[in-house]
């Protein structure tokens, strides 16, 4: 790899972007040179997290106006973890400015939001890359594995989804200025996809071979909120009675161009444990993430004297250690056990960052996050107009039947390229 340093600004530093500048500055060749958030404190604190990590003397410069960094500062590549609904907008201008751009993940409002990010993209030569951790996951990428190997056959359905009681983060969303309450207040979709929607689409290959075509989604009624605000902050709370217009469950169906089906639920408003309630289904068999169940034929232990099948456990059957993605393997290894969700969030930032280094496509492009955000919108229409299908946009313009070779290497999400792993501990081992 060559020995470029990396000139980085971040934009964004609420809760998530402090965690996430931090565990971008433990990779080595990143310099963060500017800092920005609309609010002070933040923007001191980010100041800070770059002096804590790299010294007080680091060169660092704050501001409040993202447009003002963008007219002083000479960039590599800019972080943006904003609220969802600034995301695309930043983005946009930051690739403008000469950026290659990663943003955290959030959908998008509007098809003209992610034709803009396309457009933005394929005019300038500057890549935007969603920050999909989920598509790190260590299960997750043991899973792709055995998808790639064949184990599960061809695959037939996937569901997934994002299942996580978060009233509490939602109600107090303008005491602890988070902005997914007014997402709630206001809008009634899959306001949050792209957890699961990740893995899903690299497993099935989607803008490379094959695509979406359509989506119809329900919501169910409101209660969850207005029942925790009640009791938890009073019946005078004024979200206490409040109607919010966010469906507690939102269940939501694509079809695939291929034949495959994809099922998400949304679920934040409900008492729940956490759960992406990831689901693989092919012609040789199954796995499931709620109890960690798998079963494939011909290979799984099946109970004779009663003629069923039986489910193994995919950890403790040692389904998780045989198929270990070589990248879990060799951070494993390497003793690098960087924080952030298991460690998904580091090794998603070290894609990132590797990929404006060697001056490459990222693994997620800005086709799968023009994608995997506009099921948000999409799901918004189908819901509005009493859940009936609507069509959805090709954002690689028919690219996708024979699109250019993705770049390979130890983060590619497309294939498993273990030979990259062997050329790399080679070099490794010479030095």
């Amino acid at each position: 790899m060559s020995d470029r340093i990396i000139r980085l600004a971040a934009i964004g530093l609420g809760g998530r972007g402090r965690g996430q500048l931090n565990l971008l500055l433990k990779i080595p060749y990143v310099n963060c040179v500017a800092v920005c958030d609309k609010v002070p404190e933040r923007r001191d604190e980010g100041i800070q997290i770059v002096k804590n990590n790299r010294g007080d003397n680091a060169e660092v410069r704050g501001y409040l106006d993202y447009k003002e960094l963008f007219a002083k500062e000479s960039l590599d590549a800019v972080m943006i973890c904003s609220t969802w609904i600034t995301h695309s907008r930043i983005a946009v201008a930051a690739m403008k400015a000469g950026c290659d751009v990663t943003m955290e993940v959030g959908g998008a409002a509007s098809v003209e939001e992610c034709w803009q990010l396309v457009r933005t993209s394929e005019e300038t030569g500057k890549f935007c890359m969603l920050l999909e951790n989920c598509c790190y996951d260590r299960n997750e990428m043991a899973l792709f594995n055995m998808v790639k190997k064949g184990l599960f056959g061809e695959i037939i359905h996937m569901q997934g989804g994002y299942q996580h009681d978060l009233r509490d983060e939602i109600c107090l969303g303008r005491e602890n200025r988070h902005g997914r309450l007014f997402n709630f207040q206001h809008r009634n979709g899959e306001l949050y996809p792209t957890h699961q929607l990740g893995p899903i689409s690299k497993v099935l290959g989607i803008n490379r071979g094959n695509r979406y075509i359509s989506l119809v989604s329900m919501a169910s009624k409101s209660r969850g909120l207005a029942k925790w605000a009640k009791e938890n902050k009073g019946e005078d709370y004024d979200l206490a009675s409040y109607a919010f217009n966010q469906g507690d469950i939102v269940t939501t169906m694509i079809k695939c161009a291929n034949g495959e089906t994809v099922v998400l639920t949304h679920d934040c408003s409900l008492p729940r444990p956490y759960s992406r309630a990831y689901r693989i289904q092919g012609t040789n068999g199954i796995y499931m993430e709620d109890g960690g169940t798998i079963y494939l034929e011909g290979i799984s232990r099946e109970n004779k004297e009663h003629w069923t099948h039986t489910w193994e456990k995919f950890k403790d059957d040692g389904y998780l250690e045989k198929y270990e993605h070589p990248l879990w393997k060799k951070y494993s290894i390497d003793g690098i056990h960087e924080g952030g969700h298991g460690g998904m969030d580091y090794l998603v930032l070290c894609a990132f960052a590797e990929s404006v280094k060697l001056g490459g496509q990222p693994p997620i492009d800005v086709y799968d996050t023009a994608t995997w955000m506009a099921v948000t919108y999409l799901s918004e229409q189908s819901i509005a107009m009493g859940s009936v299908p609507v069509p959805f946009p090709d954002f690689t313009n028919g690219a996708w039947i024979d699109r250019e070779p993705y770049r390979r290497g130890i983060f590619c999400l497309d294939e498993v390229c273990e030979d990259c792993f062997e050329v790399e501990n080679e070099v490794l081992h010479r030095s």
